[in-house]
């Protein structure tokens, strides 16, 4: 298992830290692991994942009501 640092995610998914933030509040991104007092990371694999959702999406066909 790989824990991906702050500077490391948002290189990743290209968003603030404040954006990340927000979507970890309302159960949109995964939630950081708090390693220290003043320290966080995320775990790499679901980070992974949840760009892979958003990769699946934009493959999927969209559909027109």
């Amino acid at each position: 298992m790989r824990i991906l640092s702050k500077r490391q995610v948002k290189e990743l998914v290209l968003y603030s830290p404040q954006h990340i933030a927000r979507l970890e509040r309302v159960g949109q991104f995964p939630k950081r692991v708090h390693l220290g007092p003043a320290r966080v990371g995320w775990v790499e694999a679901e980070v992974l994942d949840w760009l892979q959702k958003r990769l699946d999406r934009r493959e999927a066909p969209t559909r027109h009501s």
